[in-house]
């Protein structure tokens, strides 16, 4: 199959972010199984959505993971022209959900198999397929745990997140969590009598303001846009009406943290701020929703300029976006960024990768596994 066939398929998964994947996995399996490639699913705790992982070589000697991600963010925003679901070509442009971010990196790996498997190969290459990416990165720990018995210690992880297809070296590591404050209810005429919930999340709301404020003022990393770590509210949901003491208020957080700095961190303050309203009556739940680590690859790192070969490009230093790469490289892995399409058409309507963006990135792939001959 040409890669813009196997774009269309997969494009035509249902494979949004925290829903059964079981379709986009077994379609995938099924074609690398007919290419003579061994699979391996693995089920996430959810029980309804699994990662896959297939090695294209020797097992035992160490290669490559060619990493992307299954999920697709929702396509219920106002000002699609035609179906998400459905891949549209439109003068050289392939409009649909996912096309860009990422499953246009997938097409092009899956079109590069059969030569990749036509030739021995002296350094394998590993397919990682994860599946809730868009919710932060939440399936792909769990294949990584399971990499020791899956393949010998790869040399490297190519992350394939849109970038244009010139590598990235960098990325902010981010942490999310969510704060549901429980009080009491009842009427608005005595509040005496009530415990207001929302009222007792708007001294975490400012904690958390003024944590944002403090990391302006650093520390800074200057390759990134902004060279700061920072920190946001995301969400605040609370009330039934305006004459009913509320007596649940929810708020969702985001920290965004440069190299040095672990982003859970960064709202610890928020968390004790939130912690500390359970002295007044109310009920706190912390709920962290997701955790990845900052990468940071050198310049001179033999993973940078392989990709420097590959591309012809000399990788950036860093993008603003997180990708699972620092995930890879804290188990040990050496991670870059490196896939088709621009960053800035991912999420929004008639998103779209251009057809020769995708063929590039088929011969970059199949440029790989020429370096990995015997």
């Amino acid at each position: 199959m040409q890669a813009t066939e196997i774009l269309e398929t997969l494009v035509g998964f249902r494979s949004v972010v925290g829903l059964p994947n079981e379709g986009i996995v077994a379609w995938i399996r099924g074609y690398l199984e007919s290419h003579g490639i061994a699979v391996t699913v693995l089920p996430g705790p959810e029980g309804d959505r699994s990662n896959i992982f297939a090695t294209i070589g020797p097992k035992e000697a160490p290669g490559y993971i060619l990493s992307g991600h299954m999920d697709v963010v929702p396509a219920a925003e106002t000002g699609w022209t035609s179906d998400p679901f459905r891949l549209r070509a439109e003068a050289g442009r392939l409009h649909g959900r996912g096309a860009t971010d990422m499953k246009g990196f997938l097409a092009a790996v899956l079109a590069a198999v059969p030569r990749l498997a036509a030739k021995p190969l002296r350094e394998p290459l590993h397919l990682a397929f994860s599946y809730d990416e868009e919710a932060g990165c939440r399936g792909v720990p769990h294949m990584i745990a399971r990499l020791p018995e899956l393949c010998t210690r790869p040399i490297g992880a190519i992350v394939g997140e849109p970038s244009g297809l010139r590598a990235i070296r960098a990325h902010k590591g981010k942490a999310a969590a969510r704060l549901t404050v429980k009080g009491r209810s009842g009427h608005s005429s005595r509040p005496d009598q009530g415990l207001n919930a929302i009222h007792a999340v708007t001294s975490v709301l400012a904690r958390a303001v003024a944590e944002a404020d403090r990391l302006t003022r650093g520390p800074f990393e200057h390759i990134f846009e902004p060279p700061y770590s920072s920190l946001q509210i995301g969400t605040v949901k609370g009330g039934q009406t305006v004459n009913i003491i509320p007596d649940t208020c929810e708020a969702e957080f985001e920290a965004r943290a440069i190299s040095c700095i672990d982003p859970a961190d960064l709202l610890a303050p928020v968390r004790q701020a939130a912690e500390a309203l359970l002295t007044g009556g109310f009920e706190v739940e912390w709920q962290e929703l997701s955790s990845y680590p900052a990468l940071s690859l050198g310049p001179d790192a033999p993973l940078a300029r392989l990709l420097e070969k590959l591309t012809g490009l000399q990788p950036l230093p860093a993008v603003s976006y997180g990708t699972e790469a620092g995930l890879f490289q804290r188990a040990g892995i050496d991670a870059i960024i490196c896939g088709p399409g621009e960053i800035g058409r991912a999420h929004k309507p008639d998103e779209f990768i251009h057809v020769d963006e995708l063929l590039a990135c088929q011969a970059m792939i199949e440029r790989l596994g020429e370096n990995c001959r015997a």
